[in-house]
């Protein structure tokens, strides 16, 4: 049979690269697979961001099989168009006997990343870590800021940068996440108890995504990429000019480039050099706590956990702060 030829008016069927590529839900069976017998990922850490994601991503990457050498592909948020063989690309072959996950902490406040992976990977296990959203969100600032993607001070980030407050939603975006998987899939987790135990965390964690567990070691204890040695960039517009850059090569499959780059001393052109970040006064401080004050309380009751340290700014008791809060 000629496949070429069809009669007039004949619609030919999409191939099911095609209907993973688009931009609306494919209908993807539970069981498919990747070619070559490469599994989909069975868990994901979606953070949100600066809670710990790169630690878990340096403590992880050697039991499990996760995109290298890029941590994030960004996949089922921002590059679902490219389709799953681009996604395939990131996961390294030779280690297909272990299994596979992401470290994705983008995907925390994406309806449509949330979706997606319901549909193409609806078996796989959910990961959330949740800290206090006043001290993570200055953590996020000082990163965007670093890295030339925001141009503006702290507290016109909070209002022009919906990333801010959306990726704060911890008792919404939870509640997204549990019903669309299920509660058996999604696991909640706070940094506090990162912070406070490595090794129980992480042997939680291991338990939940079905890892095998594993002993840290002393080095493996201390936290990576921390945000307190940051500074503003040296040019705003060059240190922006070289992340669009870093974005494009990603998007390009040239991630070891981006990687070359970032290890070599031609970082210290793009990255640093400016002045030191300084902290919001105390009324953006409280200001922000009141703001994020209802999604902490969700989060409370869905955890049954006392989270009133994350409420009310460090230096205000919390008897008087909880009276003015009336």
């Amino acid at each position: 049979m000629d496949l070429s030829k069809r009669s007039v008016g004949e619609r030919r069927r999409p191939t099911w690269i095609e209907r993973i590529s688009n931009r609306h839900r494919p209908q993807i069976t539970p069981a498919m697979y990747l070619p070559n017998h490469a599994p989909l990922p069975s868990f994901f850490i979606v953070g949100p961001p600066r809670t710990g994601t790169s630690w878990l991503h340096e403590i992880l990457r050697r039991h499990a099989v996760l995109p290298f050498p890029t941590k994030e592909t960004r996949f089922f948020d921002s590059h679902f168009h490219r389709g799953i063989e681009w996604y395939r690309a990131h996961y390294p072959r030779e280690r297909a006997t272990l299994p596979v996950g992401e470290i994705a902490p983008t995907y925390f406040a994406s309806r449509e990343a949330r979706e997606r992976m319901a549909q193409v990977v609806p078996g796989a296990r959910i990961v959330c870590i949740f800290r206090d959203p006043f001290e993570r969100l200055l953590s996020l600032y000082r990163v965007k800021r670093a890295y030339g993607l925001i141009p503006w001070s702290f507290e016109q980030a909070v209002h022009h940068d919906p990333e801010f407050l959306d990726t704060s939603r911890y008792g919404t975006n939870l509640n997204a996440w549990k019903k669309t998987f299920g509660r058996g899939q999604v696991l909640a987790t706070l940094y506090d108890d990162l912070r406070a135990d490595p090794q129980s965390y992480l042997d939680r964690i291991l338990d939940f995504i079905g890892l095998r567990r594993f002993r840290l070691t002393a080095s493996q204890r201390r936290s990576v990429h921390a945000s307190e040695s940051l500074t503003h960039p040296r040019s705003y517009v060059r240190t922006r000019n070289a992340s669009k850059m870093a974005d494009w090569l990603k998007a390009q499959r040239l991630d070891r480039v981006v990687a070359a780059v970032r290890n070599s001393p031609l970082r210290s052109l793009f990255l640093g050099g400016g002045r030191p970040f300084t902290e919001p006064s105390p009324e953006v401080v409280a200001q922000l706590r009141q703001l994020l004050l209802p999604e902490v309380e969700a989060l409370e009751d869905l955890l049954n956990r006392d989270l009133s340290a994350w409420k009310y700014s460090r230096d205000e008791p919390l008897a008087d702060a909880a009276s003015a809060s009336r």
